[in-house]
């Protein structure tokens, strides 16, 4: 299904999101008291180690919000966290609750907090997310006619997006080869590059091609002869390539763009071993890219397929389809009001 205005890596270790209970600046009752529902894991595995149980309601500590959640993204690093890919560097306090983003109605308001009320409908950032509450800890405004399904799946892929093409050191002008560029990054990637000014040249299987062509992206095939595809796209050369999918392909970045420091990945952690970037971690303002998303969004420049919404207690099912690889656009959680 296709949103858009006609209609998230939040990386972090903790198992729980917020801190403890304190009382909040802004509180609006709802349906549960002490308790809610939440996708958990208590070992590493597959999909079949996700339950949804019953816990304890986070609550908002300072410069924070909680909302109560109405969609939910799923993200590569989730199945990753849960399979134990991170373990040995990142290694997790079970029980997890599972989730880097999310969408809802803003409930109650951390100290310290302003330009944001209780009922006001946000997306944003912060762990534990795929539950019926959820704290963030930067978020911005929904826009009114972006439905919370796009909402929910758009805070980690528009920061990734924009802190990639930043690090990078793309600008206006520039021409930008984004490798696996049909997913939820790429989607976002070259939205945001195009509305920056930039040419985007994206890597994807030829059936995607269709569909990397609607976003503004000039599509070619991964493997090999890449090299030499691009020279024919872009003969005046590429400045910046950006690994979104992995697949060892660094060293025919950097062959293609000739500087190393102008090739940046998302998913190698061996980037840097060979001269380029590796970026995980949300820079100190990431509200700034969503802020940008959202802007984008209602001027038109922005849209998001969600392939698909499940919900909250079929989150095995989501990581499963997310595990393929072959997701274009974005996967998301819904929660019932």
């Amino acid at each position: 299904m296709w949103y858009d205005t006609d209609g998230r890596s939040f990386d972090s270790g903790e198992a729980r999101d917020g801190p403890p209970s304190r009382p909040a600046a802004g509180k609006a009752e709802h349906k549960m008291e002490n308790a809610m529902k939440a996708v958990q894991f208590s070992e590493y595995g597959g999909p079949e180690v996700l339950k949804l149980v019953e816990i304890d309601e986070p609550h908002a500590g300072p410069g924070q919000v909680r909302i109560a959640v109405r969609a939910a993204g799923v993200n590569p690093a989730d199945w990753k966290r849960r399979a134990g890919y991170f373990r040995d560097f990142m290694p997790l306090e079970f029980p997890y609750t599972v989730g880097f983003e999310a969408a809802g109605i803003v409930d109650e308001i951390g100290e310290g907090v302003s330009g944001v009320s209780v009922g006001d409908a946000v997306f944003g950032l912060g762990s534990g997310a795929t539950a019926e509450y959820a704290v963030l800890k930067s978020w911005a405004g929904k826009p009114e006619d972006m439905p919370f399904e796009v909402a929910g799946g758009l805070a980690v892929i528009a920061e990734t997006a924009a802190r990639s093409l930043d690090e990078a050191g793309a600008k206006a002008g520039d021409t930008v080869l984004l490798s696996g560029a049909a997913g939820g990054v790429g989607t976002a990637a070259i939205q945001i590059a195009r509305a920056r000014a930039m040419t985007v040249i994206g890597t994807a299987s030829e059936p995607k091609h269709d569909y990397l062509r609607s976003l503004g992206a000039i599509p070619t095939t991964y493997g090999p002869g890449l090299a030499d595809r691009v020279r024919d796209l872009a003969p005046e050369g590429v400045d910046v390539a950006i690994d979104i999918a992995g697949s060892d392909i660094i060293p025919e970045l950097i062959g293609i763009v000739g500087d190393a420091s102008r090739v940046l990945s998302i998913a190698d952690f061996t980037a840097p071993e060979q001269g380029a970037k590796f970026s995980t971690t949300p820079q100190e303002h990431p509200e700034r890219a969503l802020e940008e998303a959202a802007r984008l969004y209602s001027e038109g420049a922005l849209r998001l397929k969600v392939e698909r919404a499940f919900p909250l207690a079929q989150v095995g099912e989501a990581q499963a389809l997310s595990e393929t690889g072959h997701v274009t656009g974005k996967i998301v959680v819904t929660v019932d009001a």
